[in-house]
């Protein structure tokens, strides 16, 4: 039987790389900032262009899918051909995205702008992670989180900016966020400097030991079920960052602005979770931490739509912390599947995740014209049920033990 490695070469540089990856996380805040103010002008977008709820998951799909679609072939290609200067171009095409939102004359060219800011996302992202991966010295988990939680602290900020920035000034004032794409694009070129001598010193090292092997057909199961958690994850985050300001305003009846910052709250609980969630997996495994995050939630999910508004911000921020740590654990679980082909899986998991959530956010706005914003938290309440899947997970740390002794 076809066999496929499963853990990974020893790591590129000895000692974990902080600077390198406060630096990474910093410019995936930035990025994410950018790309979260897209969601988060939805409700100033639909009054100042008529929009319907279809409408607006089709922004998002635009958006989402762009990223989605780029990301894996990002990837693969820097996978063959490393590119360390590509990160700032990518942070270009959001600037030029950022620009056109916040003059775009019709919705045709908002969705324009929706897919450069996305194809900036695209570019940005896998190789990104390689370069974290690089810097971890080892320490795969903490250094996806470090580098993740960057962009969750720039996701959480996006409702803020929106608030306090956006909805006084008007969505104009959306092109003064392109400061943040050109000091991004600073750092980035000086990240890529350091990847390029770490590259050449990578290449004067001794080829590593080939790594252990798990079978084809468990390494492809492995990967089905972490695909299908991704889908339920983002789907259900879908829920909430296209549409949960939405439910809030026709629920309980707050303004705009205090809809964004209950957003705020879901949000910065994806940061805070997602801190948590690589090193817990490096210390006890990352099944562990996928079966704690996805199936985790569910109590939550489950009570959400029956909530009182004072409720409803508590299940929120609690269902942000423990939902965020999944995606780190469920990254490097399948870089340990596939060593190797660290941007093309960066860049099929962050793309799918995109894909999921874009395609979940037009489909559920469909649903929220057909049967109200209401029905749509109930029928995602039910999303972490696809959690019990992880039984199927082989653990790395046992086949590892199991191969050795073999």
């Amino acid at each position: 039987m076809t066999s496929t490695p499963v853990a990974t070469a020893a790591p590129a540089v000895d000692r974990t790389s902080f600077g390198i990856l406060a630096a990474l996380s910093t410019c995936h805040l930035l990025n994410d900032v950018m790309q979260s103010l897209v969601a988060a002008l939805y409700p100033v977008l639909k009054e100042n262009y008529a929009l319907d709820f279809g409408q607006i998951g089709l922004l998002a799909f635009v958006f989402s899918g762009t990223a989605a679609l780029f990301q894996p072939l990002v990837g693969l290609y820097t996978d063959r051909h490393p590119q360390p200067y590509s990160l700032a171009v990518g942070m270009g095409f959001s600037l030029a995205g950022l620009i056109l939102l916040a003059h775009a004359a019709t919705y045709e060219l908002l969705l324009v702008a929706a897919g450069l800011v996305g194809f900036g996302s695209a570019v940005f992202h896998p190789e990104s992670s390689r370069m974290a991966r690089l810097a971890s010295g080892g320490r795969h988990g903490l250094a996806q989180s470090l580098f993740q939680v960057g962009g969750n602290v720039g996701t959480a900020l996006g409702p803020l900016a929106a608030a306090f920035i956006i909805l006084p000034r008007g969505q104009q004032s959306v092109a003064w966020f392109g400061a943040l794409a050109l000091t991004a694009m600073v750092i980035l070129v000086r990240v890529g400097g350091w990847y390029a001598r770490q590259r050449a010193a990578q290449a004067a090292r001794p080829a590593p030991a080939r790594p252990f092997v798990l079978p084809r057909r468990k390494v492809l199961i492995a990967l089905t079920v972490l695909g299908l958690l991704v889908f339920s994850k983002y789907v259900y985050m879908a829920s909430l960052t296209s549409y949960y300001t939405f439910y809030t305003i026709h629920r309980f009846g707050v303004s705009v602005r205090d809809a964004q910052l209950l957003l705020f709250v879901f949000l910065g609980g994806l940061a805070v979770g997602t801190v948590l969630g690589g090193p817990i997996g490096d210390r006890f495994g990352r099944k562990l931490v996928i079966w704690g995050s996805i199936l985790g939630t569910l109590p939550f999910t489950l009570a959400l739509p029956y909530a009182n508004l004072t409720g409803t911000v508590i299940l929120t921020g609690i269902i942000g912390v423990v939902m965020a740590s999944a995606f780190s654990a469920i990254l490097v679980f399948a870089q340990e599947l596939v060593p190797g082909k660290v941007g093309m899986i960066s860049g099929l998991f962050f793309g799918f995740a995109f894909g999921m959530g874009g395609i979940g956010a037009a489909v559920l706005g469909q649903i929220a014209d057909a049967r109200g914003i209401e029905y749509v938290y109930w029928l995602c309440s039910f999303l972490p049920l696809i959690g019990l899947l992880t039984v199927f997970l082989p653990d790395m740390r046992k086949e590892r033990a199991r191969l050795k002794a073999a």
